[in-house]
């Protein structure tokens, strides 16, 4: 067995790139529109991975977006917690929390021990952020940050 790919419906997909891309880091590699089944597919690969997926076709995020209907109405999605979350190790988690909260994205479990934080996504995703290899030294304001919502 070989992983391939988690998908999520995405409801702005300009939002979620946004995220995705210009937020986490990631980077598209793949694109696919279907006029006729009205929606897009969009695979997204950590930075780490592109040779991979280039060689594999994973793992990869895949947003799918489904269009608008006729009268330009957008289907609303709702999730359960049955999901659980994306995960993803990055370089610098206290760099990279910084940075989404700066961008007005809510760090709902700050990474108060120097490994582990969580955000949501515009979605509503649940995405694990983990330091990698070892922890980082406690800092602040991370390190006293209460934790808030759900993930």
């Amino acid at each position: 067995m070989k992983f391939l790919h988690t998908m999520v419906r995405v409801k702005d997909l300009d939002e979620s790139m946004r995220f995705y891309c210009d937020l986490l880091g990631m980077s598209e590699v793949r694109r696919y529109e279907s006029e006729q089944g009205r929606f897009s597919l969009i695979y997204l690969a950590a930075d780490e991975d592109i040779e991979r997926v280039k060689a594999e076709n994973a793992p990869c995020l895949e947003l799918t977006y489904n269009w608008p209907d006729e009268n330009g109405q957008q289907e609303s999605y709702t999730g359960g917690r049955n999901f659980g979350h994306i995960a993803v190790s990055v370089k610098d988690i206290y760099g990279l929390c910084q940075k989404l909260q700066d961008a007005g994205i809510t760090i709902n479990r700050p990474p108060r021990d120097g490994h582990m934080a969580f955000i949501v996504s515009p979605d509503g995703i649940s995405v694990e952020l983990l330091q990698q290899g070892e922890s980082l030294p406690p800092q602040e304001p991370w390190a006293s940050m209460p934790s808030t919502g759900s993930w």
